[in-house]
């Protein structure tokens, strides 16, 4: 589907590709798994817990232009934010794009009441994945998901989440053997 995407992007994203340890992003794979779920689940509201440099942002960005959606990311660092604004400026997506900037624990908790979600992506501090998701759980709407990256590659920091949400009943979780390891969990009643 990249081929879908216009050259600047293309180019964009094979540069970020580069930096993909350095700046912690998420796979090729799982940027297009990613892509396709939001665009199959037909989501309107996703929230993004770990912007870094902009290239998961991008990607469901993209995903959610052809949705109709809106993305609020939120990220810690200042230097990594502004590098992730500067490429979904360049990407064509930053219209639909809200950035936060802070710690995303208290963002989470400040979220308007009525802020539904239909997508959440974590990736960001590996041991608060329990917080982030008793924090999103409220605003996520019966059959959003919530996908967590790295859930293998860091199994013990998650281990508390995973085994939370697989014993909660209103969700349904898989671990997908995708790079790094992906849990998506399917909101099935509230």
């Amino acid at each position: 589907m990249i081929e879908n995407f216009d050259n600047t992007t293309q180019e964009i994203l094979k540069e970020l590709e580069k930096t993909q340890k350095e700046f912690w992003n998420i796979s090729r794979t799982t940027a297009e798994f990613l892509y396709n779920l939001v665009v199959d689940s037909k989501s309107q509201s996703v929230i993004e817990v770990g912007t870094s440099n902009g290239y998961s942002g991008i990607w469901l960005g993209k995903a959610l232009k052809k949705t109709g959606g809106k993305l609020t990311t939120i990220e810690f660092y200042d230097k990594r934010l502004d590098i992730a604004k500067e490429n979904f400026a360049k990407c064509g997506v930053s219209d639909i794009i809200d950035t936060k900037k802070g710690d995303a624990a208290t963002i989470l908790e400040y979220l308007p009441e009525d802020f539904e979600v239909d997508f959440a992506f974590i990736d960001a501090n590996k041991a608060q994945y329990i917080k982030f998701f008793h924090l999103i759980a409220p605003h996520l709407k019966v059959g959003g998901y919530i996908a967590c990256d790295n859930v293998l590659s860091h199994a013990a920091k998650v281990q508390t989440f995973i085994d939370d949400i697989n014993a909660n009943p209103d969700y349904e979780n898989v671990i997908l053997p995708l790079p790094a390891g992906l849990s998506l969990a399917k909101k099935l009643r509230g």
